[in-house]
This record gives C-alpha cells, sequence and structure tokens, in this order.
C-alpha cells in the first residue's frame, strides 16, 4: 500500500495543480457544454483542461480550438479510449488527474466531491459509482453488463468493488506512473482497476449522477465486454 500525505496540510506555497482530462471521439454535440460546466466550478486549486481528440471525424477539435484556456491533443486517426487516456495522462501536469467524459453523461459538478478523498491523503485512487448514486436512463443491458463486470472484479480481486466501469476514475498522479497500462480500447478500464487493486492503492468509491447519453451513440459494446472481462482475468493472473 502507497502511503499518500494531505494536501491540504501541506507546507504554504506547495502549488497543488488538478488536471482534467476529456477523451473525446465525435462529441461536438456536448464538448462545449462539459467544457463550461468545468470552467463554472469553484475547485480552490489551479487546475488545467486537457482534451485528447481521439481521430473525431465531426467537428470536435474545432469546438475546442476557439475555446480559451484548454489544452488539445489529436490523434490523427481513432485509436480507442485507452490510447487516448494514455496519451492523456502522460501530458497531465496535475498531481492529481480526473478522467471527465465528453458526452454529458457524467456531470462536472461532482469533481469536487471526487478530489476531496486524495486532497485529504484518504485515498490515491477515487471511483464515482453510479451504483452508489443517481442512475437516470441506464438501459437494462447496460445495468448487468456493468454489474457483472464489476461482481467478477470484486471475486477475482479479493474486494469490494460498486462500478469498476465507471468512467468517472480521479487517481494521485504517482498511481498513474506507477502502474504499466497496456489496453487501447474499452478494455482500459478493468487494466486501471485490476492493476490498482493488484499494487493495493487505496481505492475510495463516492456517489455519482449517471444520465444516459441524449445525442450521439454509445460507443461500448457487448463484444468490449467479453474482452474486458478476459482483460480481467489476464491481469489477475498476470499475464499481461
Amino acid at each position: 500500500m502507497v502511503l499518500g500525505f494531505n494536501y491540504s496540510n501541506y507546507p504554504e506555497g506547495f502549488d497543488l495543480k488538478i488536471t482534467i482530462l476529456i477523451p473525446a471521439y465525435n462529441e461536438a454535440h456536448s464538448i462545449k457544454e462539459v467544457i463550461r460546466r468545468i470552467k463554472a466550478l469553484n475547485l480552490g486549486y489551479k487546475y488545467e483542461i486537457l482534451v485528447v481528440d481521439d481521430g473525431s471525424t465531426d467537428e470536435t477539435s474545432e469546438i475546442v480550438k476557439k475555446m480559451n484556456n484548454v489544452r488539445l491533443i489529436t490523434h490523427k486517426m481513432n485509436k480507442g479510449k485507452g490510447t487516448a487516456l494514455k496519451t492523456g495522462f502522460n501530458a497531465a501536469n496535475g498531481d492529481i488527474v480526473v478522467i471527465q467524459d465528453a458526452d454529458m453523461e457524467y456531470l462536472p459538478k461532482d469533481i469536487p466531491s471526487l478530489i476531496k478523498p486524495l486532497i485529504e491523503g484518504k485515498a490515491d485512487v477515487v471511483y464515482g459509482s453510479r451504483f452508489k448514486g443517481k442512475l437516470y436512463g441506464m438501459t437494462f443491458s447496460h445495468a448487468l453488463g456493468n454489474l457483472g463486470l464489476t461482481l467478477a472484479t470484486s471475486l477475482l480481486f479479493g474486494t469490494r468493488v460498486t462500478d469498476m466501469m465507471t468512467g468517472y476514475k480521479v487517481f494521485r498522479k504517482y498511481v498513474l506512473e506507477n502502474i504499466n497500462i497496456q489496453a487501447e480500447r474499452f478494455e482500459v478500464e478493468p487494466d486501471i482497476t485490476g492493476r490498482i487493486l493488484l499494487n493495493r492503492y487505496r481505492l475510495v468509491e463516492l456517489p455519482i449522477e449517471y444520465h444516459k447519453r441524449k445525442k450521439g451513440k454509445a460507443k461500448i459494446s457487448k463484444l468490449d465486454g467479453v474482452r474486458s472481462l478476459i482483460w480481467l482475468l489476464k491481469i489477475r493472473f498476470r499475464r499481461h
């Protein structure tokens, strides 16, 4: 287990910074509103907004380029969420890194509560749990798949997790520097979780709101669920 420190009690002059990382693929309909809501937050610390456009074919990059105080990294072609996250993790300047999806399924208003345990030294990683919070519009098949993968995680790693596939994950930067994430697509969720649990980082789950996307098409499929289960097994038995 890695023992963290309490940022709130750190010596005067310590310049804590937060990176809010937004992986995006064809999210022109919502990216501007997500960024607007982030900027409206009062986080109490310096922060940067970092968008990784994973080869969008719509206006996502053009919209972001017109916004002030937002860093943009673009992939020439779509490489998958895992690759987009790895690009963002490597480029992040913050001591704390927040993953924020671009589709408005996860609301930026939850960010202050999610970063609090890290700032107070009570966690190394925080997950926003949809199943501890409020669900609006999640389909039965989607919920069943998420709960099945989460149950598999709990059984394989001998710990209780309520929402392994959540898109709201928050990390101390040193955690990301010490786990070797390899997944390129949606298997990145079990890849990250498995490595965190194997390394015994302190994981805290907090309730969040989830709203089913109103525009655009969901990018995760049943096949991604199967791949995620296989990835969990690989991580648990150290075959990857």
